[in-house]
């Protein structure tokens, strides 16, 4: 059965739900269960597709294998000061490399015998001791997979990896796809963080008020709310009310993201939104339209009424045993044969320790790739269709669900003020 679904001044609700349920989510996740919850579905990866080593350096996979809650997110992909994590197949436990032992490296649950001092990956020496260390822990022609190689890696060739090492990715993204009731637990209360400080910033939005200073509130009230992490720097983007009084780029289409300015606010601004923070390694992603100082326009009253229009259409394929290529079909025919998604983006994502990881609905991996993804009970989607008319600044927003057996159950639950919600949907 597909669920029924409804759309109310707090967000997108569900009226049938079956499969995975409400009741099975507890409602603060029991973090010593998830990490092992985690660990054994690592290892069942690593063990079907045959990999005896994994070597991670990007910081959220580096979260998801160890359940270290690190503060730099995004941010830390380029910073010599990295945690880097050895998962071996035949060892529960990882072995967790930290730049220092201290708050983060306490709550991960990682014993003090795999705890180690920093590796600095991205230097020929670091690379070289690194080189030393593996050795001492993973046997000769075993079959080792890394998500990410900096330039000092790739210099030591055989020194580093004696064979060529296999793209972790598979491996990882295998584990990943499915969410524990922890997992979904400690998203949903990130959701809640967000939703709870953006309800704070939206009563702050006037003409005269700066984006950055917009920033610095969410970013305080998130973390009084109990973020440990910022994903990544908030997003206040005024759009233009044309193409071509907007900013110039090589696709030709919208750019976004933009980066946070001192520009003040000004009446009628439309802003499309896009904030996210963690809890204890797990994210939100949220996003709407705003209206700097008016309603909207008719004009732009009917194109949030199509992005409904366009995200109940979706909703009604979402479910287990559904493919990325049904809900872009979807989106497609409910928006009268145009994508209503932004070339350079995608139609919808998956969420977890990133606040995108895979599956991305509608990019350029193409339609057969999008056929083939099927997806599975308890997988976790975002959907962020686009609705843009020339002369009206367009209408975005962002849903996040959990796919079921039976259908969907929401995690979002945020107004959609200043526009107006139909009765009837």
């Amino acid at each position: 059965m597909t669920p029924a679904t409804t759309f109310t001044n707090s967000g997108v609700t569900q009226i049938a739900r079956t499969g995975l349920r409400w009741l099975d989510i507890p409602a603060e996740p029991d973090f010593a269960r998830l990490r092992r919850d985690v660990s054994a579905r690592l290892h069942t990866a690593m063990s079907e597709q045959g990999v005896d080593a994994l070597v991670l350096l990007g910081n959220s996979n580096v979260m998801y294998a160890t359940g270290i809650s690190w503060p730099l997110a995004d941010a830390g992909l380029s910073h010599v000061e990295r945690p880097v994590a050895v998962v071996l197949a035949d060892d529960e436990h990882p072995h967790l490399y930290l730049p220092s032992r201290e708050g983060a490296a306490m709550e991960s649950g990682v014993p003090d015998d795999h705890l180690h001092g920093p590796v600095y990956l991205e230097f020929d020496e670091g690379v070289e001791q690194f080189g030393k260390i593996l050795a001492g822990l993973v046997r000769a022609g075993a079959t080792i997979a890394v998500d990410e190689l900096t330039g000092a890696m790739r210099r030591a060739g055989t020194a580093l990896f004696p064979q060529a090492p296999v793209d972790a990715a598979a491996t990882i993204g295998a584990a990943k796809i499915v969410k524990t009731v922890d997992q979904i637990s400690a998203l949903r209360r990130a959701t809640q963080i967000t939703e709870q400080a953006v309800a704070n910033i939206q009563k702050s939005v006037a003409p005269g008020v700066r984006q950055i200073d917009l920033s610095a509130e969410f970013v305080r009230r998130a973390f009084e709310l109990g973020a440990t992490t910022n994903m990544f720097d908030s997003i206040w983007q005024v759009m233009p009310a044309s193409r071509a009084d907007g900013t110039w780029t090589t696709h030709g289409d919208l750019a976004l993201p933009l980066l946070t300015t001192e520009r003040e606010l000004r009446h009628g601004d439309v802003l499309w939104t896009d904030v996210s923070i963690a809890y204890h390694g797990y994210c939100s992603d949220h996003g709407r339209t705003w209206i700097v100082g008016q309603d909207p326009t008719p004009a732009q009253q009917r194109q949030f009424d199509r992005w409904r229009e366009i995200v109940d259409a979706v909703l009604s394929v979402t479910k287990a045993g559904a493919t990325c290529g049904d809900l872009g079909r979807a989106a497609t025919k409910a928006a009268g044969g145009q994508k209503p998604w932004l070339p350079h983006f995608y139609l919808g994502h998956g969420i977890g320790t990133s606040a995108a990881e895979m599956p991305m609905i509608g990019t350029d991996l193409g339609q057969e790739w999008d056929d083939n993804f099927v997806f599975p009970d308890g997988m976790l989607l975002v959907f962020e269709p686009v609705v843009w008319e020339d002369g009206t600044g367009g209408y975005r927003g962002e849903e996040i669900v959990v796919v079921t057996e039976g259908g969907w159950m929401p995690l979002t639950a945020y107004p959609y003020d200043p526009y107006e919600v139909s009765s009837g949907n």
